[in-house]
């Protein structure tokens, strides 16, 4: 009797904990169902990627897309204007001196599985990506909140001394460094999202087939050709969420989305082939708060001399690369910004001044230098640009430079390596502010892939982030013009969006310079047909 008690004493606490990480409250629908026709279902078309769903290791635009629809954080984007709006918290209070929030979190909010959200599930959350030993992507997000920093660096260990604090459990306090006007807008960021308490002591989520979150869907299949996600019945705003169904189907070839969308197969898709495009009307440009660059490894000798990365950057044929083949040209990392100042480039060629630099730093004619690796994807503006890199380079210097093609799939995560010399990013906006494209080149940036390191531009940026108004960017063009006149960074042209969907038929997707379009907000509009389809009267 005494061992039938323990297995059954075993077996409930399987159950239970089976409980606390799967789904288990929201009604799954049988598999037929999930097959069928569903005029809410939405499918979303991409290319192969890598996608994390651990917060600590997600840092490209795409994830951050996918996370409007997993999570949700304190505040949310308006579909529109991306102003902060009420998300797990319903209201929030600032102190006079604008440096404590205490925010009010709704009693409603709930994970997936249908455990409470708390205020503590932030905080452990939070410090989890300021975890030293994590090195999260984004961790460098948090500085702005007192001894973050200290605590993600290693200076500190006791979290204590980190402005995080649970008052109860639907009340968090976040304390300041200084005040800070866009912390709202920063909230937004899908750094700053909760996991669930289960995930906590995991480093590694990559082989997680779905994850527990709070947003307005839930993820019910994944594979290697697609994320099946169902409405969230759980969700506190399920009333105002109308798709019941998202499909992320990937695509190994652009042509083949072309032909699902054709079909009305697919409904919104980020790549396609133009010319089997039937209604090429459909594509969509707008502005986009993005600029694309290259970037030298500026950890790696000889390229941690500036006068080598100068003297390179003065041998590129610069009129030959931010030409009219190019989107909006460049020789700035900043987006314009109403107010921002001038700062100091690098956007002509002078060859004999690249040759003084050259011999001053000890590679007379170049000699002596090692061979050149460009790191890029293959095809479009970046193999276009690096071959033009490439044959400067090496017509004036007599030096090999060969170019590294990647797959997008394994890109991000080889440019953390140091065996390349240059790599390229295209870097969209988290938030419309110039330090969501200067702060991730201080020393302690786990997004640093350069490896830079200066300390006037790190106090620069630390100086600035506690100002406002135009004294803020001014200290910030000071900082923005360390990284181009120092050539650690080589601004190309500043993107557009580009997408591809019928805004005649969808609705709550709106351009806009993050393009970030909250999956909570997507809805097809009534009466409306359906492209490719002809209604008779009979």
């Amino acid at each position: 009797m005494k061992k039938i008690f323990l297995f059954l004493i075993l077996i409930i606490i399987t159950v239970f904990l089976c409980s606390c990480v799967s789904p288990g409250p929201n009604v799954l629908p049988e598999e037929n169902e999930t097959e069928s026709d569903n005029e809410n279902e939405f499918v979303f078309a991409l290319m192969p990627s890598q996608i994390s769903l651990d917060p600590a290791h997600a840092y490209t635009a795409l994830e951050s897309q996918i996370y409007t629809a997993i999570y949700e954080g304190l505040v949310t984007y308006h579909p529109f204007t991306l102003q902060p709006l009420p998300g797990v918290a319903h209201d929030w209070e600032v102190s006079e001196d604008g440096t404590i929030y205490k925010f009010y979190l709704r009693e409603t909010a709930a994970f997936s599985n249908g455990d409470p959200l708390t205020a503590n599930d932030f905080k452990t959350s939070w410090l989890r990506m300021l975890d030293p030993d994590l090195k999260a992507e984004f961790s460098t997000f948090f500085d702005i909140i007192k001894g973050a920093r200290d605590y993600r660096t290693g200076v500190e260990s006791d979290t204590k001394l980190v402005g995080i604090n649970v008052l109860s459990n639907y009340v968090l306090e976040v304390e300041l460094e200084s005040p800070a006007a866009h912390f709202l807008k920063l909230l937004c960021h899908m750094s700053f999202v909760p996991t669930h308490s289960h995930y906590q002591d995991e480093s590694d989520w990559k082989e997680r087939e779905s994850i527990v979150g709070n947003g307005p869907f839930f993820i019910y299949k994944r594979n290697n050709d697609e994320i099946i996600l169902l409405k969230n019945n759980l969700y506190w705003d399920k009333e105002n969420v109308s798709l019941e169904k998202l499909i992320f189907r990937f695509y190994e070839e652009p042509v083949k989305i072309s032909e699902d969308y054709n079909k009305t197969e697919v409904n919104w898709a980020l790549n396609w082939d133009f010319e089997t495009l039937d209604k090429q009307e459909d594509v969509l440009f707008n502005p986009m708060f993005a600029t694309s660059y290259f970037f030298f490894k500026c950890s790696l000798p000889p390229w941690n001399d500036t006068r080598v990365r100068q003297a390179l950057t003065l041998l590129i044929p610069w009129e030959n690369i931010r030409n009219d083949q190019v989107f909006f040209p460049t020789s700035r990392l900043v987006p314009e910004i109403p107010d921002y100042p001038e700062v100091e480039i690098i956007n002509e060629t002078k060859i004999e001044e690249a040759f003084s630099l050259l011999e001053k730093a000890g590679f007379r004619d170049g000699k002596g230098l090692p061979d050149i690796v460009i790191r890029i994807t293959p095809g479009g503006d970046s193999e276009r640009m690096a071959r033009i890199m490439a044959e400067a380079w090496e017509d004036k210097l007599g030096i090999k430079v060969s170019l590294d093609l990647q797959d997008f799939s394994i890109y991000f995560a080889n440019l953390k390596k140091n065996d390349y010399t240059l790599g390229q990013m295209t870097w969209i906006g988290d938030f419309a502010d110039p330090l969501t494209f200067l702060q991730m080149w201080t020393e302690n940036s786990n997004l640093n892939d350069a490896g830079f390191v200066d300390v006037e531009y790190d106090n620069l940026i630390k100086k600035a982030t506690a100002e406002e108004g135009i004294a803020r960017y001014e200290i910030f063009s000071q900082a923005e013009s360390i990284i181009l006149k120092n050539a650690v960074v080589l601004p190309v042209s500043h993107r557009p969006t580009v997408n591809l969907l019928d805004l005649g038929y969808i609705d709550g997707w709106y351009p806009n310079p993050l393009d970030i379009h909250p999956f909570k907000y997507f809805s097809f509009k009534a009466g409306q047909v359906l492209p490719n389809i002809v209604m008779l009267d009979y």
